[in-house]
Order: C-alpha cells, then sequence, then structure tokens
C-alpha cells in the first residue's frame, strides 16, 4: 500500500517505512532471501526486490527517505479553529443552499480565514490525516416533501421507465431475410 486512504505518509509513518527498509539492508547483507525478508517484515516481495536494487546500486544510504513528508501549511492551532469552524456548519459562512460541506466550500474557508491555498485533494488529505471522514446525512431533509415524491412515483417515473423485457430468451445473431 502506497498511500494509506489516499492521506499520504504522515512523518511517523514515513519513518517507520524507513526502518523497515533500513532492516531489510541489514538482511542483504547477510544473504538473505526476498521471500524471507518480505515475510518478516510482512511486505510485498516486489518490494523488497525493488530496495534490494536500490541497495546494489547505492548501500543503505538509497533506502532512506528522499523526500521529508509534506509540512502541513495550518498550525495546530490554525486547525483547531478550522474545527470549531466546520462544527458551526456552512450556513455560519453563507453557504446556504445545503447543509453540507464539501471539500469546495472548505477550500474556500481555509482561504478565507487564513489565506492559504489549499487544492481539493489537499483538503480531502487534510481531513482525512486529521480524522474526518466522508458523512452522509443522519437525518432527512426539512424540506422533504412525501407527497410530491409519492406523486412523481405514481405519475411521472411510470411514463420514463424502460419498458419491462419479457422472459423470453433474446437471440445475439444478426437476422437477414432469406433471398428468393
Amino acid at each position: 500500500m502506497r498511500y494509506g486512504q489516499r492521506g499520504g505518509y504522515t512523518p511517523a509513518e514515513q519513518e517507520r517505512r524507513e526502518r523497515l527498509r533500513l532492516r531489510a539492508a541489514e538482511w542483504f547483507e547477510v544473504g538473505e532471501s526476498t521471500k524471507t525478508i518480505a515475510a518478516r517484515l510482512r511486505v510485498h516481495e516486489r518490494s523488497v526486490t525493488r530496495w534490494r536494487k536500490a541497495w546494489r546500486e547505492g548501500g543503505a544510504q538509497a533506502l532512506r527517505s528522499k523526500v521529508p513528508v509534506s509540512k502541513e501549511k495550518l498550525s495546530a492551532r490554525q486547525w483547531e479553529h478550522l474545527e470549531a469552524e466546520l462544527r458551526r456548519g456552512p450556513l455560519a459562512w453563507g453557504f446556504g443552499e445545503d447543509q453540507r460541506w464539501t471539500l469546495g466550500r472548505i477550500k474556500t474557508l481555509i482561504g478565507r480565514l487564513f489565506h492559504v491555498g489549499y487544492t481539493i485533494e489537499g483538503v480531502g488529505k487534510l481531513l482525512h490525516r486529521h480524522g474526518w471522514s466522508v458523512q452522509v446525512p443522519a437525518r432527512r431533509a426539512v424540506e422533504r416533501d412525501e407527497e410530491a415524491i409519492a406523486a412523481w412515483k405514481d405519475e411521472v417515473w411510470p411514463a420514463v421507465k424502460p419498458p419491462r423485457r419479457t422472459w423470453a430468451p433474446t437471440s445475439a445473431s444478426k437476422t437477414r431475410r432469406v433471398r428468393g
């Protein structure tokens, strides 16, 4: 798994992965097989093969993390402030169409509050990293009109619904008129 649940590696996870690669390097030196190392570290054999190749070409240094995990643009204090604002709801920030936070709206909110730019995907990763997930509303909308829904199901849906298939099997072959 390269990036657990699309959230990217945290610094702790990046460090843990580096320790795995360096432990593998120790076993490369004593001649352990790829299969054995993969089983001990509980990783895929392809990963161990890739690590072994890098180790042969550049030693243990080649197995160290190349780039540090990107530093979050929001400080811990800013994140707490953002969480509080998210809990107030979208209506408090002028998003009156519905009562849902979208990634686009959160991106806009971050820009307004902290003058920091995030991409939509970056906002998703940020939220996921901090334990937020996609939510489905627990209750139905106040504006929901059950009578209108029932009328639509009875009157409109039958008109647009495709006809039901017959039970008889159909043929997939082309048919041609027989020449006489």
